[in-house]
């Protein structure tokens, strides 16, 4: 029995070992859980933060091209009044067929009707000066 007492004394101190190696392995493996923990959690927090800033980046971008299609639209209504109102002005043969008339009938030629009533009268007073 003594070599039984004995083996049961050396297994004791060896199991005792065993159970600290375990013990402190198993505190190993919960400090790096609880690391990986908390590093997951800064990376969620960090995902949620960069989602935030991206949807608000995105609605800014659809505000800024809804602008953009507005102010198109608009250029576009403009360019279509201008277009209209072009074609109501003349073209180049219609002004050269009024500058042809104008000529023709050389307006500067033309007297005011004050410039009638002189020549009138002088006429008057010339033939009243003749008959005398």
């Amino acid at each position: 029995m003594d070599s039984k007492s004995n083996n049961l004394q050396n297994q004791q101190p060896e199991q005792g070992m065993n159970l600290m190696i375990l013990n402190n392995r198993l505190r190993i493996l919960e400090e790096r859980y609880s690391t990986n923990r908390e590093r997951m959690f800064v990376m969620n927090q960090n995902m949620i933060e960069h989602y935030k800033k991206i949807n608000f980046d995105i609605s800014s971008l659809n505000k800024e091209m809804k602008e953009l299609k507005d102010e198109i639209f608009t250029i576009k209504e403009t360019v279509k009044h201008l277009v209209q109102e072009l074609d109501n002005f003349a073209r180049k043969e219609q002004l050269k067929v009024l500058e042809k008339y104008i000529n023709m009938w050389n307006p500067f030629n033309y007297v005011t009707e004050e410039e009638v009533e002189k020549i009138i009268e002088r006429k008057r007073s010339k033939n009243v000066k003749s008959k005398k």
